[in-house]
């Protein structure tokens, strides 16, 4: 039996909130491939034997070669509403990435301008802002280094296509694997090791607090670097604020 390319990490009513494989799109492009969005309509349509057409909302996107948490909306108001948290930033998003070259600082805030390449899929990175380019915002900080890579956790703060990705390879610290960005080679399965790891948010209908953590891919280099997390740091730092 094939191994399924997400588990789920929260599940109710309104939403559902996977960790998806690196290697699967979230939704279809022009290579015509099976997407998450049509494996997890089929995971629905089956577990609750419901007829006809299956609503799923997508809410936010990741990249093929990223894995991590991605959240679906199961209904209209739903989808609606997760819209406006992401849009008003009202959610906490945390990333792993691993880079080779050592960041110039410990923990920093970075400003650029990105302008994106429809045909090549690819943004260009800019100090200063230029026509048609968008504000990209993130912070980050180093939580260690193992086997000559460093472990960065990255809290983006807008959402821009391949923001991490170009941010990261713009500082110098091309993600390991992200031969588009930088890197040297490529890794096994065309992955890259960016990972969705934490999302922190207030239920859209609930009103209640909701935090999703992702375990890492099955891949030996990606588990070396557990040794590093530190939860309680994370949860000393849910600093959203709610209007």
């Amino acid at each position: 039996m094939k191994k399924k390319p997400y588990q789920v990490v929260y599940e109710d009513n309104h939403l559902l909130i996977v960790n998806k494989e690196p290697g699967i799109l979230v939704q279809g492009d022009r290579t015509g491939d099976v997407t998450l969005l049509d494996v997890l309509k089929d995971y629905i349509k089956e577990k609750y034997n419901k007829p006809g057409e299956v609503f799923l909302g997508l809410v936010h996107r990741l990249d093929r070669p990223v894995s991590g948490l991605v959240v679906f909306a199961r209904t209209s108001k739903a989808l609606e509403r997760m819209n406006e948290i992401f849009r008003k930033r009202q959610v906490q998003k945390t990333y792993w990435a691993v880079v080779r070259h050592k960041p110039p600082t410990n923990a920093d805030k970075l400003i650029n301008w990105l302008v994106k390449d429809e045909q090549k899929n690819q943004v260009t990175v800019y100090d200063y802002e230029v026509p048609n380019s968008q504000r990209a915002e993130l912070s980050y900080r180093v939580m260690g280094k193992i086997n000559e890579h460093y472990l960065i956790e990255v809290n983006p703060i807008t959402g821009r296509p391949h923001q991490i990705r170009s941010q990261l390879a713009h500082m110098g610290c091309p993600i390991r694997g992200d031969v588009k960005y930088g890197y040297d080679r490529a890794v096994p399965d065309k992955k890259i090791y960016l990972h969705a790891r934490r999302l922190y948010f207030i239920h859209p209908v609930k009103k209640e607090p909701i935090i999703c953590r992702a375990g890492l891919p099955n891949d030996r280099f990606w588990e070396e670097f557990l040794e590093l997390d530190d939860e309680s740091f994370k949860d000393k730092n849910l600093d959203i604020t709610f209007e």
